[in-house]
């Protein structure tokens, strides 16, 4: 790993430019075949758990990707769809309960480095992986070839915890930006489709808000909910581990002091801002307590803005996902950026608790190298769901709202994807340009290990529930609250935890030299 980033450092733009996000898997590689290999063994359901809405025909598809996946690897699954609403309070209780699951979706941003640090997942690249006291070995290196010929290393290598892979990333963009997805037929109908697109920070929200709170008062100007708020989408932090755990180094400089966020002029300028515009009615009230997330609230109709973040053609598959094409359009607020967070940001993790890693394993390299298998599990079945226009695009039928997750960017290898006909055909070599120029985090590579202050990182993490989302909302003063939070922060043990983050990653740099 150290040689790899040494060696990337220099050339990763370079690399990029060629490899994009890593090369293609050969179009329907391993569609249609059996390997008897794979296939050899005790049948098996494999249990999938990902983000997504549960959508009406997911057990009609299910039959269908299990037809075509028993022959290949003599296993089912079973697939189970988890709102954003509810994903962290139902696969925190998964993971505390143990209950058996084989494979589950997992992102820095949700918890990834932490559930590692708790023994959720497998580490797929260990040569002495005992599973119940039979010895399992490298599952990545048995039976994830397909993954490690398509993939781009730096995607495996970036995502490394302590030298261990905890799951497979979903071979996709690598640049990480911050902006907006919002209405454009709402913009166009009020005259500021101009302004919204030219949009460069957060400070030219307000005006802009105000003008749609003015002219369409059932509309929400601006919805925020759990955790997804303006000021997370105006960083440029990179918090070298889960974002839930304090202490960052910004993305686009070359300074590599540990800081923690609540401290820094950026922080306050956002949080200060988020306040005047909840007072100011733009954001919706229940922004701190809503269980509506965002994507729900942007498919109701109802609401003008929404942050993300971004890649090329974000608000496309969010149209075709809500059945809201033409109306959507996107604006960046931020520089395009490379951490390790943008190597972890889609994982398919092998839970601890799983019946047959190797099934599984076998599972995820499908995903990544079977293009039918990855279309069927992503869009539905043809004839039904979609039907094609050529060979790689498709279009829209009556049906396909009954199974159409836009969670594609969840599972496998997206290269492998269709394109939708009111897509752009480009897509994929326009994710190949969005990851050149790149401004690169000096911490690239890092992963902040938890544990020696795990007591403190529980802690940190109570209060942040209490006050995070209210003050980054707006819901709250953050002249009154955020000092009391700091205060408490600081009493949870919140210093210790930022000399331990500069510790460790003083020790990572070092080694890279």
């Amino acid at each position: 790993m150290r040689k790899l980033f040494k060696l990337a450092a220099g050339a990763l733009v370079l690399s990029l430019a060629v490899t994009g996000c890593g090369s293609p898997a050969p179009d329907n590689s391993t569609s249609g075949k059996t390997d008897s290999n794979a296939a050899a063994g005790k049948p098996y359901k494999l249990k999938l758990v990902y983000r997504a809405a549960p959508q009406k025909d997911t057990q009609a598809v299910q039959e269908a990707v299990n037809k075509y996946l028993e022959p290949k690897i003599n296993a089912t699954v079973e697939i189970q769809q988890i709102d954003l609403g509810q994903w962290n309070d139902k696969t925190n209780l998964m993971i505390a309960s143990r209950e058996p699951v084989d494979v589950i979706f997992t992102a820095q941003a949700i918890g990834y480095a932490t559930n590692v640090g708790k023994g959720a997942f497998l580490a797929l690249n260990d040569d002495n992986l005992t599973v119940n006291g039979k010895k399992i070995g490298n599952l990545l290196q048995q039976y994830g070839k397909g993954i490690t010929d398509s993939l781009d290393p730096l995607f495996l290598k970036g995502s490394q915890i302590d030298g261990k892979n905890f799951g497979v990333p979903t071979n996709k963009e690598l640049a990480s930006q911050g902006g907006y997805v919002f209405r454009k037929d709402l913009a166009e109908k009020l005259g500021i489709l101009d302004q919204v697109k030219n949009i460069k920070s957060n400070d030219d929200l307000e005006a802009l808000l105000k003008i749609v709170k003015e002219k369409m008062p059932d509309i929400t100007p601006l919805y925020l909910a759990n955790g997804i708020t303006a000021p997370r989408t105006a960083e440029d932090w990179d918090y070298m581990g889960d974002r839930k755990v304090p202490g960052v180094i910004r993305k686009t400089g070359k300074e590599t002091k540990v800081l923690s966020q609540y401290d820094t002029p950026e922080y306050v300028k956002e949080v200060t801002l988020a306040r005047k515009l909840m007072l100011a009615g733009v954001i919706n009230k229940d922004a701190a307590t809503t269980t509506v997330d965002v994507l729900s609230a942007l498919k109701s109709g109802k609401v003008f803005m929404i942050p993300a973040l971004l890649k090329p053609g974000k608000a496309d598959e969010l149209a075709i996902a809500y059945n809201m094409q033409g109306m959507l359009e996107q604006v960046a607020v931020t520089k395009k950026t490379l951490s390790t967070s943008e190597t972890t940001g889609a994982i398919l993790a092998i839970s601890s608790t799983s019946g047959d890693p190797v099934k599984a394993m076998q599972f995820i390299n499908l995903l990544h190298t079977d293009k039918t298998l990855n279309n069927l599990i992503n869009f539905g079945s043809e004839g039904v769901h979609y039907t094609k226009v050529s060979d790689n695009v498709i279009k829209s039928t009556d049906k396909t709202s009954d199974y159409n997750t836009g969670t594609a960017w969840e599972l496998g290898n997206q290269f492998l994807n269709y394109v939708w006909s009111t897509e752009d055909p480009n897509k994929w070599d326009k994710f190949k340009q969005f990851n050149t120029d790149v401004t690169q985090s000096p911490a690239l590579g890092f992963t902040f290990d938890v544990s020696p202050v795990s007591t403190e990182v529980a802690a940190i993490a109570n209060l942040s529930k209490q006050y995070d989302t209210s003050i980054e909302t707006g819901s709250v003063d953050p002249e009154k609250i955020l000092p009391e939070y700091k205060e408490k922060l600081k009493a949870a043990g919140l210093d210790k935890l930022i000399a331990e983050k500069q510790k460790q990653l003083d020790a990572y740099l070092a080694k890279q030299k």
